[in-house]
C-alpha cells in the first residue's frame, strides 16, 4: 500500500499458496496502514505476464475487493514493476525483464529510465530464448528475472556485451506495482472492476504429447 509517500508492503514467494496467503497479507497491510478498505483510492493489480494460476487468483482478488468496496482498479505489468524496481534507486539506466515461461519460452521485455520516468523501449511478448528482444543503442543494461535461470547459457549468448550485470532472483515487487499504480491512477489510467484481465500474453498452457 502507497500512503503518503510510503509504502508498507507483505511479499512472500507463495508457490502454490497463492489463495491461502493473499487476503490475510491484504489484511495485515490495511491494518498496518490504519485504514478500511473502502478508504483507499484503488486497488493495483499485477496483471501478467506470468503463471496463469497466479495470475488468475490474483486479478480475481482484486476484482472481487475492488467490487466489494466500489473502487476502481490499476493494471500494473509485472514486467514493467520488475522494471522500476529494478531502477528504484537509480536516476537513469535500462533493465531487461525476462521470466521463464516454461515450454521453452520466456516472457521479456526492455525499459529505460531517465528523468522524464520510465519508458518502454521493446514491449512485452512471448519468445524463444535466443530470439529475445535485444536493446538499440550502445548503453549496457541490467538483466533480470526468472529467464535468466532458466536459459542463463542461451541469454548470455544472446545478450554477449549488452549486459552490465544479471539478478536471476529478482521479481516483480508489489512496492514497485504500488508506485507505478499511483502515477497510473493520478493520470486517470485505471479500469472497473468487471474489465480487470490478466495479460496472459500466451493462450496455450501445456505441449502435447507429440510436441513434448
Amino acid at each position: 500500500m502507497l500512503l503518503d509517500g510510503a509504502v508498507c508492503s507483505r511479499a512472500v514467494l507463495a508457490g502454490q499458496k497463492h489463495s491461502e496467503l493473499l487476503l490475510p497479507m491484504v489484511q495485515a497491510v490495511l491494518a498496518e496502514a490504519g485504514l478500511a478498505l473502502s478508504q483507499v483510492d484503488a486497488i493495483a493489480v499485477g496483471q501478467g505476464p506470468g503463471s496463469f494460476t497466479g495470475l488468475r487468483i490474483g486479478c480475481g482478488v482484486a476484482q472481487g475487493l475492488a467490487f466489494g468496496a466500489n473502487l476502481p482498479v490499476v493494471e500494473v505489468i509485472t514486467l514493467e514493476a520488475m522494471a522500476a524496481y529494478a531502477l528504484k534507486d537509480a536516476a537513469s539506466g535500462g533493465v531487461v525483464a525476462c521470466l521463464d515461461a516454461r515450454m521453452n519460452e520466456v516472457y521479456a521485455a526492455i525499459y529505460e529510465k531517465s528523468v522524464s520516468g520510465l519508458h518502454t523501449a521493446s514491449e512485452p511478448g512471448l519468445y524463444a530464448p535466443g530470439q529475445a528482444p535485444l536493446p538499440v543503442g550502445d548503453m549496457v543494461y541490467l538483466g533480470c528475472g526468472s529467464g535468466f535461470i532458466g536459459y542463463s547459457a542461451i541469454l548470455a549468448e544472446r545478450y554477449a556485451g549488452r549486459l552490465a550485470r544479471v539478478a536471476p532472483e529478482m521479481h516483480p515487487h508489489a512496492e514497485a506495482i504500488a508506485r507505478l499504480a499511483a502515477d497510473k491512477w493520478q493520470a486517470g489510467d485505471f479500469v472497473a472492476a468487471e474489465s480487470v484481465e490478466p495479460r496472459y500474453i500466451r493462450d496455450k498452457v501445456a505441449l502435447k504429447t507429440c510436441e513434448r
